[in-house]
């Protein structure tokens, strides 16, 4: 059998009976229909590649937008919750304690707080120095608690540690504070000595800009 390439195979079969056979193949081309549906199912993957891609690209963009209107909006609320120039100024307070006498007490307000001054006597600042600090519960030296030079002002928050109540001075245990709500007891120096109050009471961030003139706040 003879093979020839091309566009049609020629064979030659010799029969039974001598003659010769002559048999014509064509080689199969792909049927149209087939080529028409990968040419479809190509366009359509083209298609939906580009439909993703532009998806994608409106979801970015559309967060893009959603990020700078948000941001646009929350920035307003923010800058109103900023306190303005007058409750700034009410923020830091200045009061003279030259009127007030040894052994006296006077109650302020400071960031809507109730403030203790307090000048104390000779008697008070040496009782405070002399307790030791192992005998406290919140542990501070009394020096920690007032200005150098300045020890006979004590300046502290008029709210006890425990439940805020105001406590009474120049009484108690100690000849300080007693809180008359739930019995805490404070020295001479604001410290807790005895009662639930976990911590002494609060002195406020102040300074001296003179010898009686302070800066709370």
């Amino acid at each position: 059998m003879t093979v020839q390439k091309g566009r049609y195979l020629t064979g030659r079969l010799r029969a039974a009976g001598g003659s010769i056979l002559h048999m014509r193949t064509s080689t199969p081309e792909p049927a149209p229909s087939f080529v028409h549906r990968t040419g479809i199912r190509t366009l359509a993957t083209q298609a939906e590649h580009s439909s993703t891609n532009r998806r994608d690209f409106l979801y970015v963009a559309t967060g893009a937008v959603g990020a700078v209107g948000a941001a646009a909006v929350v920035w307003p609320l923010i800058n109103q919750l900023n306190p303005d120039a007058s409750t700034l100024a009410l923020a830091t307070i200045e009061f003279n304690v030259g009127a007030i006498p040894e052994g006296q007490s006077v109650t302020i307000t400071w960031r809507g707080l109730p403030v203790f001054v307090r000048h104390r006597t000779a008697a008070e600042i040496e009782e405070a120095k002399a307790v030791p600090l192992s005998e406290l519960k919140d542990p501070e030296t009394d020096e920690q608690r007032t200005k150098p030079g300045h020890e006979q002002w004590l300046i502290m928050i008029a709210n006890c540690t425990h439940l805020g109540c105001v406590p009474v001075g120049e009484s108690g245990d100690f000849d300080g504070w007693f809180c008359p709500c739930h019995g805490s007891h404070y020295d001479t120096a604001g410290r807790i000595r005895r009662g639930p109050a976990p911590l002494n009471l609060v002195v406020p961030p102040y300074e001296f800009i003179s010898d009686t003139l302070v800066q709370i706040g």
